[in-house]
């Protein structure tokens, strides 16, 4: 079981009382209307899936229930940080790049 640090609450807390959102920091467009089918398209359907570190969207939905970003390694679950949105992405020294 995957113990998940709450960056709001302050806390680690079991993956149960958590919802994974997604991959984090993908930028809706500014203004839908002007952006055609296949822009549309690749927003809405088409996500990184990376084997290693990668950045998601989480919702402490048992706790605070505020969403919140963390890296995770993909290959052994490990978290490796957790911040809010609007935070920039931490650096991590196994990655080379932040």
């Amino acid at each position: 079981m995957l113990l998940i640090p709450c960056p709001w609450c302050g806390m680690e807390r079991p993956e149960i009382e958590f919802r994974h959102g997604g991959e984090a920091h993908v930028a809706r467009p500014q203004d839908p209307a002007a952006v055609g089918d296949e822009a549309w398209t690749e927003y809405l359907y088409f996500r990184s899936n990376p084997k290693g570190v990668f950045a998601e969207r989480w919702r402490h939905v048992l706790g605070c229930g505020r969403f919140f970003n963390v890296v995770r390694d993909t290959v052994n679950d490990g978290i490796l940080a957790a911040y809010k949105p609007g935070e920039p992405r931490p650096a991590i020294e196994s990655e080379g790049r932040p």
